[in-house]
């Protein structure tokens, strides 16, 4: 049990190392912030949401400059959820999901050639070796 709990303190920065970014993408060199004014009040209440929620763990500029697709943005937020330290619940999840989607609806599509597409794990993982 002692070597139990030594290994895991030893551990302990890894995982927390683990849980932040440490790699920056084109996406985070954008903007980190978008007006909101004009959105549904819903929508500007699940802006908060994913600000505080979303910036925990990357820059907020990340998904504010990606272009995803409607079912990419679904398994993002997923995938986000289920990272350690989150803290996003299901009921704050399909709130930043639809703000999100009305984002990418309302924003992006309308001026692609200013976002960037979303990056796969593999370049990703290439852009942390650089």
């Amino acid at each position: 049990m002692k070597k139990l709990i030594q290994r895991m303190i030893m551990l302990a920065p890894l995982v927390l190392a683990a849980q932040t970014s440490n790699v920056v993408l084109p996406q985070d060199k954008g903007p980190d912030k978008i007006d909101v004014s004009a959105y549904p009040a819903p929508q500007q209440a699940a802006y908060k949401v994913f600000s505080t929620k979303c910036s925990k763990c990357h820059t907020i500029a990340r998904p504010i400059n990606t272009m995803m697709k409607r079912d990419e943005w679904e398994r993002y937020v997923k995938r986000m959820m289920h990272k350690p330290n989150s803290g996003i619940s299901d009921a704050q999840g399909k709130q930043i999901f639809e703000f999100l989607v009305l984002d990418e609806t309302e924003r992006k599509d309308k001026n692609p050639k200013a976002f960037f597409p979303a990056l796969s794990d593999e370049e990703i993982e290439k852009l942390k070796k650089q």
